[in-house]
């Protein structure tokens, strides 16, 4: 096996993989395959979250009576409980055998969990069975998503041309909006029909439509090559027998920094999507408004589509950590105005917080993080090391926590002070984060060493 010091880029003769013309194609192909992977799991994330407000509850947690809604969370947050285990398993798997490999088991698994939680009986008619197989098929679901993310950001990050990697990185991201768009649209259309036949059966309509995603996405990714970098690492015999050995041993600093830095990103997105559709149900003015939720939901995914790409190319430009640092201050910023401001009872408020907290605040985070977490860890460790950074930070900021603020929800009778607590805590771990990473803009992706 050849032996590279540490510090340095695989020994490749000529022109290193960053400096290689990048081939369109494959850059193209790269693009779509991993946004409809990030559109599958934020459609299956969306469809689950605010199936989980709606109606969950009474179809699978009729016993638990008033705590309906706080099982509901922890079967939705039981997912991010199984997420690092499916990064520890895929992460594996993508620096040891290739990242295509992953990306096309993570959308099979994932994809057919939620098509199944669309056949599942209900607890009137199976009693306890019908909440075990639904969250056995959320773990399913959690399972297939803790590399998704991972093996999108790795993939395109190694493709794109290293100038403009915040830019392509940052694309398939795009991905998110649709399913966004897909989930809540879905369920604001059923919003609109009579709420029996949406508890009888059309519940299970937006979660059948997952198929055409799954089949979409497979044929897509057979026809993807492997990306250069991995190329290079079997070239030259540096792929690494364990990735997580090697990740426990020389990254496992910059994995808690990963973490760090994904707190106001996802648990804020968790908190301003499915903690707030939840918490609007106990606000008098819209407890008889099932639509309002999702469709607020819908603007916030329009914006995010484009701030997504905007402040990943930003980054290209000033630097991933500023953009990222700011984006986690102006979090913290709004915080307590932004969930005062739902309390309200108007409509129009809702939908400028939601769009503004999701839509900018989130994704100001999201757009610089595509390429940074990629950048942050040498190449035989990199798929591991973000699987497990976006996995174990998701297990926390979107499993925990909205466990936590249903709990806290229903002791202090539903107090908006709750929501904004959490949401500055998280956005301020992040922000004292950035100031313990070094910039990586542009770095080259074949160095061995970790970079953040």
């Amino acid at each position: 096996m050849h032996t590279s010091h540490p510090g340095s880029a695989l020994p490749v003769a000529g022109p290193r993989p960053d400096e290689v013309a990048v081939d369109p194609a494959q850059l193209r192909g790269a693009t779509l395959a991993s946004s409809i992977g990030s559109a599958l799991e934020y459609y299956d994330f969306y469809i689950f979250g605010l199936a989980t407000a709606l109606v969950f509850g009474p179809l699978f947690f009729a016993p638990f009576g008033n705590a309906s809604m706080i099982v509901g969370l922890a079967t939705f947050g039981v997912a991010y409980v199984a997420r690092p285990l499916g990064g520890f398993i895929f992460g594996y798997i993508g620096d040891r055998w290739g990242r295509k490999m992953v990306l096309l088991g993570t959308i099979l698994l994932m994809g057919s969990a939620s098509f199944l939680i669309g056949l599942l009986p209900t607890y009137s008619q199976v009693g306890a069975a019908a909440p075990v197989l639904l969250i056995a098929l959320r773990i399913l679901q959690g399972l297939g998503a803790g590399a998704e993310q991972a093996g999108a950001t790795t993939l395109i990050s190694e493709v794109a041309p290293p100038k403009r990697r915040g830019y392509f990185a940052a694309l398939p991201f795009v991905g998110i909006q649709l399913g966004t768009l897909l989930g809540a649209g879905t369920f604001a259309l059923l919003g609109l029909v009579d709420p029996k036949l949406v508890q009888d059966w059309l519940w299970r309509v937006p979660f059948l439509c997952s198929f055409i995603l799954i089949v979409t996405a497979v044929v897509i990714r057979l026809r993807l090559k492997e990306t250069p970098v991995f190329q290079e690492l079997e070239k030259h015999n540096e792929v690494v027998k364990n990735p997580i050995v090697a990740v426990v041993r020389s990254s496992w600093r910059t994995v808690l920094k990963g973490i760090g830095i994904r707190m106001a990103e996802n648990g804020n997105s968790s908190i301003y999507s499915a903690v707030v559709v939840s918490f609007l149900g106990t606000v008098a003015a819209f407890k008889t408004d099932k639509a309002i939720g999702p469709a607020s939901l819908l603007v916030a995914a329009g914006v995010a589509a484009v701030a997504v790409v905007a402040f990943g190319a930003l980054s290209d430009r000033v630097g991933r950590v500023k953009v990222y640092r700011y984006g986690a201050l102006f979090q913290a910023i709004i915080a307590f105005p932004a969930f005062f401001l739902v309390t309200l009872g108007q409509p129009w408020l809702v939908f400028v917080v939601i769009a503004i907290g999701t839509g900018i605040g989130v994704q100001a985070c999201l757009g610089p993080q595509c390429s940074l977490m990629p950048e942050m860890f040498g190449a035989t460790r990199r798929f591991t090391g973000v699987a497990l950074s976006r996995e174990i930070s998701a297990m926390v900021a979107s499993g925990l926590v909205p466990v936590l603020i249903g709990i806290l929800l229903s002791v202090t009778n539903n107090s908006w002070v709750v929501l904004a607590g959490f949401s500055l805590v998280l956005a301020l771990i992040t922000f004292a984060t950035t100031f313990t990473i070094r910039e990586t803009k542009g770095r080259d992706l074949t160095a061995l060493e970790d970079g953040a």
